[in-house]
């Protein structure tokens, strides 16, 4: 060998342990990373399943499930007239024809007490009408004579064990009502409120009969009396009537004859009671059943095709007076419809049809919910209890007790999404309204007003923050000096750190009233501070450059727009009393509301100034990482090439910087999207559909803020709340995941540059 042969110097032992030292933290710290990556996508999905496992229950179908089968309890006692049921399905009630209530457990049949009604001794039973919402029972005689029951269920507990009482009482006094003389009662119908009851009947020989009773309470005993008035209809020009209902408020009466046409009466005026429209519906059909809907406000019309129709007043524009009209229908039985029973807390109903079907529908969801036979023989009666999860039904063979799963019934895609129909309602609409002051008020759940208020709030507060800060980002990264940047960028960073409440605060407490006093100046800064800003940078071009470089050196030039801007800004506001008067006659939002335009002190402006605040730190960061991540040697070599500043900014530094411009703005669009506190303190909070700047809007986030305290645990509200969550989450996972595949085209597009 050689003497000029060198050899690999020796490894010490020192050096080999921490070479493994290094191999072994170098692998355990790309487990952790692996692990925590997975740890977030893994919690990622579970908040995601979370929400759909919430959510899930809304699309349960509806399950119809048979309790117990028994025989008609003492049949002897006559034939049923009305079946009634307590809302904990704990005791059921039968009404006979002789004249007796027979109550009795609706899980074994057994008679609990049998109560016997103010039957008139020789006059025959002609019609009755049950008023389920009320347990309201009226029965019409042959003799013109009427009686009104009420039936109630008392409910406690002995040794722990629910106790149901039933109690009648005679609502119009315990004696009959003389309706009229020696004549038989073809139809009777009742509605009754805390105030007021009215009784309209139509006799045999064609009188149609309105009575009042009017509750007057004593202030010093409490002693209530009944004042009733009479008033007589005449009917000549209408064929025979077959139904009758009165509306809820007892405003209005609605009659149907047997040749398919529906009549609609005022009983605003007693002493002027007017036929105020009618309707013919198809030829050949005919009208089989007719009810109030929960509320008395819609009218629910059953055909001998199947066919149930939703009818209720809207007002006419021509004469302001309130016609009735048809909403919407459902078709989903084939033989005539025979009975409706509405629910008693929803805007539900069950119909039964001589085919012995019965279905299940939600008007307001237009939803056919469920139909079933649940009989081979031909339907009697039907009862559904209060908390509409019981049905009991009379056949043939005897009664038999049905269980009811149908817990989210006013959930559809037309009524989440759609313009829905709703009651007192001049037209279809987008709404959301979770509670009301009565329980007969319908559901509104339309979260489309809620996620065009996100979007809304989104963009006002991108348009105004996206171009100050990928501009100043831009240019604190190419073009400021880095003594300035050093200053500028971790100031506008420590911005992300101010709490959004105190921004909420500020805009709805003071930014809000300036903007309102000083409208006209606030568009007055859009157009001065732009044409300032230019003037200026002409200007302080036009000078010799030898004074201007004195003044300030090089990327220091920004600091002399500081007091520009200011002065423009004060000049604008100066100048907002005299636009206003000389261009608004003196006040703009009377203005705008004389063209139409509503105007709101908290509204898109100031929620976008203030989530512009918000955002402009991520995107200005993100912005300016971004240009200066760019490889020097790509701008100076295209410096050096001839190009100037302005053109490698935009030829090479921006396209370069483009995927992380992109990720900047998205990741800003998501902040905005996913903001709170500033939503519920800068602006109304009122779902409206419009992109109006001068109104405010509801956004999902701030939705579920406001109202997720308030709702009940797992009810339709509650479930609601959370399948709002999961579209914000589902929006924010696809805006996200556009980004990076756009972001990734950017890079490979750009990377060879």
């Amino acid at each position: 060998m050689s003497a000029f042969t060198s050899s690999p110097p020796p490894v010490s032992s020192e050096h080999d342990a921490n070479s493994r030292k290094r191999l072994w933290l170098n692998n355990v710290l790309g487990y952790a990373t692996r692990i925590g990556g997975m740890s977030v996508l893994l919690a990622i999905a579970l908040i995601f399943f979370y929400l759909l496992y919430i959510v899930f229950p809304l699309l349960s179908p509806v399950e119809l499930n048979k309790i117990q089968q028994f025989s008609l309890p003492a049949p002897t006692r006559g034939d049923t007239l009305i079946l009634d049921l307590e809302e904990r399905a704990l005791l059921a009630a039968r009404f006979t024809r002789s004249g007796e209530v027979i109550y009795f457990d609706p899980q074994t049949g057994d008679i609990r007490q049998t109560q016997k009604l103010l039957w008139p001794d020789k006059a025959q039973l002609s019609t009755h009408y049950f008023l389920r919402e009320k347990g309201i029972a009226v029965f019409g005689f042959d003799n013109g004579q009427a009686l009104v029951v009420q039936n109630h269920y008392g409910f406690h507990y002995v040794d722990n064990q629910p106790v149901i009482t039933p109690t009648l009482t005679y609502p119009l006094g315990k004696s009959l009502l003389n309706l009229v003389q020696e004549e038989a009662l073809q139809l009777i119908h009742l509605h009754s409120n805390e105030e007021k009851t009215s009784l309209a009947t139509f006799t045999k020989t064609g009188r149609l009969l309105l009575r009042t009773y009017t509750k007057n309470t004593h202030f010093l005993t409490d002693e209530v009396e009944l004042t009733d008035s009479h008033f007589e209809l005449n009917l000549e020009s209408h064929a025979s009537i077959q139904h009758m209902a009165i509306d809820g408020m007892q405003d209005y009466l609605y009659l149907a004859d047997d040749a398919g046409r529906l009549y609609q009466y005022s009983l605003i005026d007693p002493d002027n009671i007017a036929l105020l429209q009618t309707h013919q519906l198809d030829a050949g059909t005919r009208i089989t059943q007719m009810h109030m809907l929960l509320g008395g406000i819609s009218l629910m019309v059953g055909e001998d095709n199947g066919r149930i129709s939703q009818w209720f007043p809207v007002r006419d524009e021509t004469d302001n007076v309130m016609r009735l009209q048809a909403i919407r229908s459902f078709h989903a039985q084939s033989a005539a419809i025979t009975e409706i029973i509405p629910e008693q807390r929803r805007k539900g109903f069950l119909a039964r049809a001589a085919d012995g079907s019965v279905g299940l529908y939600h008007a307001t969801a237009h939803r056919v919910l469920k139909v079933s036979r649940l009989s081979f023989q031909p339907l009697h009666h039907l009862a559904l209890s209060a908390r509409a999860d019981h049905v009991l039904l009379e056949d043939a063979q005897g009664l038999s007790l049905w269980q009811i799963h149908n817990p989210h019934p006013e959930i559809s895609w037309s009524s989440l999404w759609r313009k829905v129909w709703y009651e007192s309602h001049s037209q279809p609409e987008y709404l959301w309204q979770s509670s009301s002051a009565s329980e007969d008020a319908e559901p509104k759940f339309s979260l489309t007003p809620l996620a065009v208020g996100t979007l809304k709030a989104s963009f006002y507060a991108l348009l105004f923050a996206v171009p100050l800060a990928v501009i100043g980002g831009i240019y604190t990264a190419h073009f400021m000096a880095p003594g300035l940047r050093r200053l500028v960028k971790p100031g506008i960073e420590l911005m992300e750190a101010l709490p959004t409440v105190i921004l909420g605060f500020l805009a709805g407490l003071w930014m809000a009233p300036l903007v309102e006093k000083n409208l006209p100046g606030v568009f007055a800064v859009l157009l001065m501070v732009p044409l300032g800003v230019l003037l200026f940078a002409w200007i302080w071009h036009q000078l010799p450059h030898r004074l201007t470089a004195r003044v300030l050196p090089e990327g220091w030039h920004v600091v002399l727009l500081l007091p520009v801007v200011a002065l423009l800004v004060w000049s604008a506001f100066s100048l907002s009393e005299p636009l206003e008067q000389g261009l608004f006659a003196g006040n703009m939002r009377q203005w705008l509301n004389s063209i139409g335009v509503t105007f709101d002190q908290r509204n898109a402006i100031v929620v976008g100034v203030a989530m512009g605040f918000a955002i402009i730190p991520s995107i200005f960061s993100i912005t300016e990482d971004a240009v200066m991540g760019v490889p020097k040697h790509l701008t100076l070599g295209s410096l050096a090439l001839g190009a100037t500043p302005w053109q490698t900014l935009l030829r090479v530094v921006i396209l370069t910087a483009s995927p992380g411009i992109f990720s900047a703005i998205m990741i800003g669009m998501g902040r905005a999207v996913g903001e709170t506190m500033i939503v519920l303190m800068a602006t109304g909070n009122t779902p409206i559909m419009n992109f109006n700047i001068f109104e405010g809007m509801r956004t999902l986030a701030a939705n579920i803020a406001i109202e997720m305290p308030e709702s009940e645990y797992n009810n339709t509200h509650y479930r609601v709340l959370f399948l709002a969550a999961l579209v914000l989450f589902v929006f924010t996972f696809c805006v996200n995941t556009v980004t990076e595949i756009v972001r990734h085209r950017l890079r490979k597009n750009y990377s060879t540059l």
